[in-house]
């Protein structure tokens, strides 16, 4: 009896140390567009499944013809694939949209500061990452990337990009 609670409670301390690490795996990959931003904040892990030494990850991209899909699904089933106890790892990409709901504040203002990148939130406007103020006036719909728009500040004079849904 006691060898069996012994023998679960060490079932439970490595089942807790394998999802430590994938968490943490999933920590470090980035998105290749914004380096040190991680696919994590970005909102880009629809769900995680850890069964035993299976790991099973759905991924969002933040548009269905998103280049980069490719390279952040394999650095995603490579940095998982190298955690202590992970014997396989599925990564699929998710059918479902992404939106810029899903960024994390430390995302926001990483991009912010790192990238003059502004996020158009579903029920706010964007704010220009230099000054702070909403008066974003779209200059062209289409960016260097399809999911950001280039925007003019009407207060500072800077030219931003607008990450959208």
């Amino acid at each position: 009896m006691v060898a069996d609670v012994v023998a679960d409670v060490e079932a439970a301390r490595a089942r807790s140390a394998v999802e430590r690490g994938v968490r943490e795996a999933l920590q470090s990959v980035d998105d290749p567009e914004y380096p040190g931003v991680s696919v994590v904040d970005m909102g880009m892990i629809e769900a995680l499944e850890i069964d035993g030494d299976r790991v099973s990850i759905e991924l969002l991209t933040t548009f269905s013809g998103c280049p980069a899909a490719e390279m952040i699904t394999a650095d995603v089933a490579e940095a998982v694939g190298e955690v202590e106890g992970v014997a396989d790892v599925t990564v699929r990409r998710s059918r479902r949209d992404w939106d810029t709901a899903r960024l994390t504040d430390k995302a926001r203002a990483a991009m912010a500061r790192e990238f003059t990148v502004a996020v158009a939130l579903p029920s706010s406007p964007a704010q220009c990452p230099c000054c702070g103020s909403e008066a974003l006036v779209e200059q062209s719909l289409f960016g260097p990337a399809r999911c950001r728009a280039v925007h003019r500040c009407k207060s500072c004079g800077e030219v931003v990009e607008v990450l959208r849904a």
